[in-house]
């Protein structure tokens, strides 16, 4: 027989092709279904060709004459060649056909049976090579014993590791808190768990330590949505009733849509102590549905209610311990309420309801302004509702808006700068026909009808002047929801502006 022939005999048995063919197929499963695994099955592939090309070595030793080599080389390239199969058959059954059957082990189980499958398919070979297992096993029993105790804290943090994973106490994208660390898990391995904080941190837990001490697992409760109670202090004086104080502020945050805030349970407001410094300690609790943005959620929270309470004339109660270092004096802070009331009486000019009034009226007006502010989001005034006031913008958008009987929203216009609506509540109670959203942080001027009626009583003449204004509005706000043409709209206008004003004197019984 030719040295060729002998070599090959050797290398090439005949259980070679089958183990050949399946290592390929394998290979191609694991290419087309796992693309982000595809470095790892080409290093397993190139280490079975490898043991391939070490076992065609034996073959070439066993062909001169080295019988005892040969076979040494030779069943360490099948080994290995077994192990590379053992890998691929690992990553095939638990990350391809395990996931389709909607079974999803953790991956230190996978590592636990590829390791078992590695030790297995060890033993069985060394079985073959004539080596006598019992021996085998008891020396390895006495080395593991000694392995064991000189590496007790990280057989610990494997054992942790595994125990966390099959009793899932945490899982993989958990929010998580010990001591004064929190962050979301983003890998369970065999020694640690990676946590990874809200300011781009990595934190490294030993396992061992997760098992031994307490943490939390934020947001997680039994067949409830992840979503964490969030609460948001503030203090408001005690001369303040907290019924309304819960109210204003319970209604502000309840009827706005803010991102990442739940609506089941809704937002509360409580009331949580009382200081002998001369003020109420309040809280917000709300539940956050993503628990990344924390901080930027509670701050929104808190500006939703700074600018419910300055809307209810509602102030925040400071600490008494700060310390004002400049005292205005009368001149100066007469000269900036001046220049508020010009601010005014220049917005009012602006409105086309104030067009025919005074100096002296509108200067009496500007008086009785209140300024309202909103948060992105707000509702500032709902279809249907009953409000007998007017709201001026000078800061910020708004949409007017038609809520449809499916629960839709159409809208009507855009509000900017110099905008104003609310004016039929004001002057004739009539509910609101459109809602009105905050586009951005809108600033208002609000106008009630106590502040409004002195002056309409002083000279009723400017009843049919802001009739007229009104019959124009209300018929252009029609023909913008019925699809009216100008024609029609203009001959309801006038046909509107006797109804109106007859409405305006009864309302305020001139």
């Amino acid at each position: 027989m030719s040295f060729w022939n002998t070599a090959m005999q050797f290398f090439w048995r005949e259980e070679s092709l089958p183990v050949l063919a399946m290592t390929l197929g394998l290979a191609f499963l694991l290419f087309h279904f796992l693309k982000e695994e595809r470095k790892s099955v080409l290093n397993t592939l190139t280490f079975f060709f490898a043991c391939l090309l070490l076992q065609f070595v034996s073959g070439l030793i066993h062909a001169l004459q080295f019988p005892s080599a040969a076979a040494v080389f030779h069943e360490a390239g099948l080994i290995g060649a077994g192990i590379a199969a053992i890998r691929l058959w690992g990553l095939v059954v638990f990350r391809i056909i395990l996931p389709r059957m909607r079974i999803t082990p953790p991956r230190i189980a996978e590592d636990i049976f590829v390791i078992i499958g590695y030790i297995a398919w060890g033993l069985v070979r060394l079985r073959y090579a004539g080596l006598d297992l019992g021996s085998i096993v008891a020396t390895s029993a006495m080395i593991t014993a000694v392995v064991a105790f000189a590496m007790q804290d990280t057989l610990g943090n494997i054992l942790g590791g595994l125990a966390l994973q099959m009793d899932n106490s945490i899982e993989i994208g958990d929010w998580i808190k010990v001591d004064d660390v929190s962050g979301r898990v983003v890998d369970i391995r065999w020694r640690s768990t990676l946590v990874e904080t809200r300011n781009w941190e990595t934190v490294v837990f030993p396992n061992s330590q997760l098992m031994k001490s307490k943490f939390l697992v934020l947001g997680r409760r039994t067949g409830q949505p992840v979503q964490w109670r969030r609460w948001v202090w503030f203090n408001v004086s005690m001369d303040i009733p907290p019924t309304r104080v819960v109210r204003v502020v319970e209604e502000a945050i309840q009827q706005t849509d803010i991102a990442n805030v739940a609506k089941n349970p809704l937002p509360n407001c409580v009331l949580m102590d009382m200081d002998d410094k001369g003020y109420v300690r309040y809280a917000m609790r709300y539940w956050l549905t993503d628990l990344t943005p924390d901080d930027p959620t509670d701050a929104v929270i808190r500006w939703h209610i700074m600018t419910a309470l300055q809307r209810a004339g509602i102030k925040l109660a400071m600490d008494e311990r700060s310390i004002h270092m400049t005292k205005e004096n009368e001149k100066y802070e007469e000269m900036l309420h001046h220049r508020e009331i010009l601010l005014r009486i220049k917005t009012l000019k602006q409105v086309e309801l104030f067009s025919q009034m005074t100096e002296q009226e509108l200067t009496a007006l500007a008086e009785r302004l209140r300024f309202s502010p909103f948060a992105k989001g707000e509702i500032i005034s709902r279809q249907g509702a009953t409000a007998h006031w007017l709201y001026i913008v000078i800061r910020g958008e708004a949409e007017v808006y038609l809520e449809t009987p499916d629960g839709g929203r159409r809208v009507l216009r855009d509000l900017g700068k110099g905008s104003f609506f609310g004016e039929m509540g004001l002057m004739t109670g009539a509910p609101r026909s459109a809602s009105v959203l905050a586009k951005t942080d809108v600033e208002c001027y609000r106008l009630d009808k106590e502040m409004f009626e002195e002056i309409l009583h002083q000279r009723p003449g400017i009843a049919e002047e802001i009739s007229q204004v009104l019959a124009v509005r209300k018929v252009e706000l029609d023909s913008m929801i019925q699809g009216m043409g100008a024609e029609s709209a203009s001959r309801d206008a006038a046909q509107h502006s006797g109804e109106i004003l007859a409405t305006i004197k009864r309302f305020f019984g001139l």
